[in-house]
């Protein structure tokens, strides 16, 4: 990405106009508003607190009808994607599965807007309709924890990041949530300097300015509500050893207890067995690769430890209410139904 914006003179305004960075954002069905504000507002915070109008934006969506948020708020947009004017950077907005999004004329207008010197960016789940488009082919990028799974199968030639966001060259990366307010504010920061920027997050009460890096997940104990270091050290190791698990006596080690006692502290902190939540994470990542992946239930299978693909379709039936097969490529629609192990 550029060190700094290339902002275009205006002969009819003197030699001394700056003219204001064009942002655009293409709003996809489904994307969330809590993901979509942050990478805004700062920017109108900007223009306010400045007294000038360095940034102004326009909205696509991907028929030029009005964009439903997830949350059902309806937003009027300026046209359909497809006829975009020219921008400096473009924000794609997508939440849901953004797997399931499959738009030839989205995906060639977006190639063209990078032709054409555009800085694409990708919000929450945006990253996966830029990635389908090919346009994180070789750039560093994150996107939601929650899809890291099913992109890190599906697109071997991004380079995936766990960060907030990410801006390499002409790409710009977000996890979406506050993150986005993070990112605003970096990208304020390096076009109008570090005293603006810092003016916009006090505006927005944001006392602490998030690095690209910092973790999008709070950390274990936080997550998991537990204290015991031996408890919270296997919880990492079984979230990082999906396939092959681990036995329940490298677990023990890894606690530096007795299996009997681990045992123990699973059933008084976590609510479960070992086996049980060990089990779940396995078929929650499962869940996450059948319904944005277009992966085979066997490759499923093996991906989340499984010897036996008959096991492991018990299992998953069992703990999601339905068989891996109508999960594969399709709405969540069973999703309420997964039997999570909460702590005590």
């Amino acid at each position: 990405m550029p060190e700094s914006v290339n902002y275009l003179p205006d002969c009819d305004k003197g030699d001394d106009f700056v003219r204001p960075m064009r942002l655009a954002y293409l709003l996809i069905d489904g994307f969330a508003l809590m993901s979509y504000a942050p990478v805004v507002e700062p920017f109108r915070a900007a223009n306010r607190l400045s007294g000038s109008e360095l940034y102004t934006w326009r909205h696509y969506s991907v028929t030029g009808a009005p964009a439903k948020a997830s949350n059902g708020l309806v937003i009027s947009v300026d046209e359909t994607i497809t006829a975009m004017e020219p921008a400096d950077i473009l924000f794609v907005c997508a939440g849901g599965n953004p797997a399931l999004f499959n738009d030839s004329r989205t995906f060639d207008a977006l190639r063209r807007a990078a032709r054409f010197g555009t800085i694409i960016g990708g919000v929450s789940g945006g990253p996966y309709v830029l990635a389908r488009a090919g346009l994180l082919d070789g750039f560093r990028c994150t996107i939601h924890w929650e899809h890291i799974e099913s992109f890190e199968e599906t697109f071997a030639e991004a380079r995936l990041e766990s960060g907030l966001f990410v801006i390499d060259r002409a790409r710009v990366t977000c996890a979406g949530g506050l993150a986005g307010l993070d990112l605003s504010v970096a990208l304020i920061a390096r076009d109008h300097g570090v005293s603006l920027a810092n003016k916009v997050s006090d505006w927005y009460i944001h006392g602490e300015q998030r690095q690209a890096s910092w973790p999008q997940r709070q950390s274990a104990a936080q997550r998991y509500g537990v204290s015991h270091s031996g408890l919270l050290k296997v919880l990492k190791a079984m979230e990082e050893h999906i396939a092959p698990p681990l036995t329940r006596e490298d677990l023990a080690e890894i606690a530096n207890l007795s299996v009997r006692q681990l045992e123990r502290l699973f059933k008084s902190q976590m609510g479960s067995t070992i086996s049980e939540y060990y089990l779940f994470l396995r078929l929650e990542k499962a869940r996450k690769l059948l319904s944005e992946t277009a992966i085979p239930v066997i490759e499923a299978s093996i991906a989340c430890g499984f010897s036996s693909v008959s096991h492991f379709s018990r299992s998953f039936k069992r703990q999601m209410g339905a068989s891996p097969s109508e999960f594969g490529l399709g709405p969540i629609s069973h999703a309420g139904r997964i039997k999570i192990p909460r702590p005590r």
